[in-house]
């Protein structure tokens, strides 16, 4: 069969044209760093690349909410541990006093620091991040705790069973925020206000709450504390059948209303202590998931890497192959082309 100059042509073109399109193809690779640019280059891949990018997305997406989690929990066991030395001043105040001989103006000066530390603790327990309220379970916009107006310790005196006669309210909920760490896995990375600062795990503002039994309310009890200091009054008659309030007077009277405050300080620190260390193990179970998430994160981008990327040496010395035979294709074609009939006479 004869080819005429025409065909002759026509395949050099065509030819000239699949190198070129391939020495494209090769250079891009080698600019992208990627051998699958579009599902064309490797259709069997598609499926594990698309399984392996959404798995990363679910990863980047635990860490990011981990992360900010983590975050906030560092924050609260911060205000934590003030709270937590708040109660040993306190109980060091209440331990001086029990221990000491006190003059009016030695009570009184304790009285008032044991004042500023409860505004401490009020400062604490209405701490925020980002803007919200640490301690208000899902009403993190409303400030969770204010003083009680309605409290007066001779008028409505204090009653564990009766939130209405407490010396704050919490204006919080009981919902505790919890955070999905792995896929149907959740841990919960707060403390509510009501937990913690007043020894109930419910509340309801339209019904009274009760203090849970061998928990304190932190609140009430450097209040009673400030109070047992204020109240004494040694003329007052003292009877060992009923020595509450604590004004009912006279030193025996004064000092068992210490010593019994000072047992309650040291059970409200005792609670303090134990949900922050809750707390702790709980905001070490998010750095250990963490990591292992990061750790499946480099597996799943090493799956990519096997799929997409390109090795860099191969790639350049593909280019220069496919360079070469295109030159060559050229020169083939320019030779050619230069021939005419005057050639075959």
């Amino acid at each position: 069969m004869k080819a005429t100059q025409g065909t002759t042509y026509r395949m050099l073109g065509s030819r000239l044209n699949d190198v070129s399109q391939q020495l494209e193809t090769l250079r891009n690779i080698g600019a992208t760093g990627k051998k699958l640019n579009k599902p064309s280059d490797n259709p069997a891949a598609i499926r594990p690349v698309l399984n392996a990018r959404k798995q990363l997305s679910n990863v980047d997406r635990y860490l990011e909410t981990m992360g900010k989690s983590l975050d906030t929990m560092q924050a609260t066991d911060g205000h934590l541990e003030h709270v937590e030395n708040i109660m040993q001043r306190a109980k060091e105040i209440m331990n001086n006093a029990v221990n000491g001989s006190l003059n009016d103006k030695d009570r009184t000066v304790l009285a008032d620091e044991l004042s500023q530390l409860r505004q401490e603790l009020l400062d604490a327990a209405n701490g925020m991040v980002d803007g919200k309220y640490l301690f208000a379970g899902y009403q993190e916009n409303t400030v969770p705790f204010v003083e009680n107006p309605a409290y007066d310790p001779v008028l409505n005196p204090y009653d564990p069973a009766d939130s209405t006669t407490w010396p704050y309210l919490y204006q919080g909920d009981a919902n505790a925020t919890s955070l999905e760490i792995t896929s149907g896995k959740e841990i919960q990375v707060n403390l509510t206000g009501n937990d913690l600062f007043f020894g109930t795990t419910t509340w309801d503002p339209a019904n009274p709450n009760s203090i849970e039994s061998g928990r304190y309310d932190l609140f009430a009890e450097l209040t009673q504390a400030e109070e047992a200091l204020r109240n004494y009054n040694p003329a007052a008659p003292y009877d060992p059948a009923n020595p509450d309030p604590p004004s009912a007077g006279s030193l025996q009277a004064f000092q068992q209303a210490l010593q019994t405050s000072l047992a309650d300080l040291e059970g409200a620190a005792e609670q303090n202590r134990r949900l922050r260390s809750q707390l702790g193990n709980r905001a070490s179970r998010v750095e250990d998931t963490m990591d292992y998430q990061e750790g499946v994160r480099n597996d799943l981008k090493q799956i990519l890497s096997r799929y997409e990327d390109a090795d860099a040496i191969e790639s350049f010395n593909a280019i220069v192959e496919q360079e070469t035979a295109f030159q060559a294709a050229l020169s083939v074609t320019a030779k050619v082309s230069q021939l005419s009939i005057l050639d075959f006479i």
